[in-house]
């Protein structure tokens, strides 16, 4: 057999790649746990409004100041609730962005792998 043959198994640098594609899997999971188990919240209006989000996506809560409830003006309230829990959204898929940016890092050799 040739130096450096297969020896009934992969050669070494298809090894390196399935323990790199591995770990990767660990790390991406570990990474989804960690966002799922995390709160983002944002607020609007000065505070007036607050939603907060889970990581899976799903509204804990929305917090109303009582000072900015106008009957006169229920389209300003929709529009701050609006804008919280669009931003709680957004706070929320940043860091998923970030994290996974993080984990791509990592990737060299599997561009486009994501």
């Amino acid at each position: 057999m040739a130096k450096g043959g297969f020896r009934g198994g992969m050669p070494g640098n298809q090894m390196n790649m399935m323990r790199q594609a591995q770990k990767m899997q660990q790390d991406f999971m570990k990474m989804q746990q960690e966002l799922e188990s995390r709160s983002f919240e944002f607020t609007a209006g000065g505070g007036a409004v607050k939603a907060v989000v889970s990581g899976t996506r799903s509204f804990e809560s929305i917090t109303i100041d009582p000072e900015v409830v106008d009957p006169e003006d229920v389209e300003m309230l929709q529009d701050l609730i609006l804008a919280a829990v669009n931003g709680a959204l957004k706070a929320a898929d940043d860091e998923t962005g970030k994290a996974m940016n993080k984990l791509q890092g990592g990737l060299g050799g599997f561009p486009g792998l994501f």
